[in-house]
């Protein structure tokens, strides 16, 4: 008994002693990432900016420490971050250029394509060259690379080109099967979440906006790459009709969607050329986040013009949230912070959200309405900024939209699962009731909602949609009868969206921000501070771990389920959600 115990403490004892090493290891680890992160970076003479295209882009870079400690997380990237660069690349004298290196490039949004490509047609203003190349051009990566000086291409590559589609889901017949049916109740003719739900096909409604704004996307697309490649319209449509996705490599070049066939090898001596370089050099690149990491640009302004990020959808709480969301009190909280802080002169509200809890929407409303009164609100429009997400923009002194930005959707909806044939049909439960007053059991699980109620409640949707139209004719200064008109769940394009003045101008951020200096009476004397603050590393690797789910477990998700991740999660939340809801089709998949 002796001997047993004594090997199981020594047991016990070199588990103990590894545990320790390994967290002494991966302790150095930790701090070497940080001090890499923080390291001062430095331009080196005839550097090349190198862009990815490839991977998941979103509105904002949050960072996933745990992803790139155990590997194999989505790789992503921050649509601030790859502005930021390119802009800081423009003035930077030793970066000469920038090369494109496309992939498997997948944005959240058209209008975030949009923004890249503009920022990079900037760029050229500097009188810099831009080179892309890649194995293959998605469909996304091609209209942002067609931008360059020179478009190159595997010699057995491929270049995707074939329009736009939009699919959304229907999940009523899968509902159904377990036993589980929604109770709708809205207003807006155009108001189409619910379909998802309640329908097995597109509304002549929906199909009419959908086919509308995609349309607009494409023609946008279209138009842009016409411009830079010097190829007809009419060409490029007819290629896409012909599935030129398939083509021989060297009719693509024929067909002047590429410059050059190239290896890989071939196209570093290409750079190193342009560079002026010898061919046994080595080129200084300098990635995105080396572009960020640069020590900042020296401006002892002491006027800020603050930047603040609302992105994701539209909640009443963060609990349980695995995605970036637009928390309605914390928001609403960190606008009031900004109000009160007098270096800050003027704020741009970056929106990019599908909308979300109308109660949310409303509070958000009323903090700018506020922040308003004591300082300019210019909004910046990004991907999305519909329903909930127009919501908390139509307060604004001034609205900026992409062209290609999916606004308006001004309407709402309550959805309301009955489950009563999965409890009694399906697993075979029984009920009885006792109650006081007429309504007493109103929501209970094991009945749907009588006509009565259905009808209580459309006058309850009814009457926040009036509120709502009355908050978008303050901000406008329209007549209701008329955003009525424009309204009724209608989703716009940003282009279309300016026609009927739901917007003020089109543009990315930059042109808001130079906008919110012009209110804000500073001329050119300021600087911008972005907001929230972004995590630091600990902060991202803690939450990580955090209780909403973890970042990185939630990558993993959205890596497998793909375009499916969205509806997934929407079946997941729905009964968590806040009933009424001001929300575009955000499950909405255009390829």
């Amino acid at each position: 008994m002796k001997e047993f115990l004594k090997y199981v403490l020594a047991t016990v004892i070199g588990i103990l002693t590894f545990a320790v090493v390994i967290g002494i290891i991966s302790a150095i680890s930790i701090m070497g990432m940080v001090a890499s992160q923080e390291a001062t970076t430095v331009v080196k003479e005839k550097s090349v900016l190198v862009l990815p295209l490839s991977g998941i882009v979103t509105e904002r870079s949050d960072g996933n420490p745990f992803g790139q400690i155990i590997g194999g997380a989505a790789e992503s990237v921050g649509l601030d971050d790859m502005l930021y660069a390119i802009k800081r690349a423009k003035t930077e004298e030793d970066i000469k250029g920038i090369y494109i290196e496309a992939g498997l490039f997948s944005p959240d949004t058209p209008a975030s394509c949009q923004a890249l490509r503009n920022a990079l047609v900037d760029f050229k203003k500097s009188g810099k060259w831009i080179v892309a190349y890649g194995d293959q051009y998605t469909q996304a990566a091609y209209y942002v690379a067609s931008v360059a000086d020179e478009v190159m291409l595997n010699p057995d590559g491929t270049v995707d080109w074939h329009g736009l589609a939009a699919q959304p889901m229907f999940f009523k017949d899968l509902l159904a099967k377990v036993g589980v049916k929604m109770q709708i109740v809205k207003v807006g003719k155009f108001k189409s979440a619910t379909e998802a739900y309640s329908e097995d096909r597109m509304s002549d409604a929906n199909r009419l906006q959908t086919s509308l704004y995609i349309t607009g996307i494409w023609n946008s697309m279209v138009g842009d790459v016409a411009a830079s490649r010097k190829i007809p319209v009419a060409k490029l449509n007819e290629y896409a009709d012909s599935l030129v996705t398939f083509d021989d490599p060297k009719d693509l070049v024929e067909k002047k969607l590429v410059d050059k066939l190239l290896y890989t090898d071939e196209v570093k001596k290409s750079i190193k050329k342009r560079l002026g370089v010898d061919d046994d050099d080595v080129v200084n690149q300098m990635s995105v986040v080396d572009m960020v990491n640069l020590p900042a640009e020296k401006n002892k302004s002491d006027n800020k013009i603050a930047v603040y990020y609302a992105y994701g959808n539209v909640v009443d709480s963060e609990m349980g949230q695995t995605d970036h969301v637009i928390c309605g009190n914390t928001v609403s909280k960190d606008l009031e912070e900004l109000m009160n802080d007098d270096e800050v002169k003027a704020v741009v509200l970056r929106v990019n959200s599908p909308g979300g809890s109308a109660y949310a929407s409303e509070q958000i409303w009323n903090a700018v309405r506020k922040l308003k009164a004591k300082k300019p609100v210019v909004v910046s429009m990004g991907g999305y900024a519909a329903s909930g997400g127009y919501y908390i923009s139509c307060a604004a002194n001034y609205i900026v939209a992409e062209p290609t930005t999916l606004t308006g959707s001004i309407g709402i909806f309550g959805m309301f699962p009955d489950v009563s044939d999965l409890l009694t049909q399906k697993l075979g439960l029984k009920f009885d009731l006792v109650k006081t007053n007429k309504y007493s059991d109103f929501g209970n699980a094991s009945r749907p909602y009588s006509p009565e109620e259905i009808a209580i409640l459309q006058k309850y949707i009814d009457r926040g949609y009036s509120l709502f139209l009355k908050r978008v004719a303050e901000g406008r200064k329209m007549k209701e009868a008329d955003v009525h008109e424009i309204a009724q769940g209608r989703v716009w394009l940003g282009q279309d969206a300016k026609k009927i003045k739901l917007v003020d101008a089109l543009g990315g951020i930059d042109v808001a921000v130079a906008k919110a200096a012009e209110l804000a009476k500073v001329g050119s004397d300021y600087k911008t501070n972005t907001y929230p603050d972004a995590p630091d590393f600990l902060d991202q690797l803690l939450n990580s771990f955090g209780s909403n789910g973890g970042n990185y477990l939630d990558e993993q998700l959205k890596a497998t389920l793909g375009e499916y991740y969205e509806p997934v999660m929407m079946v997941k939340n729905i009964k968590g959600q806040y009933p009424v809801q001001a929300r575009m089709p955000y499950h909405l998949v255009i390829k």
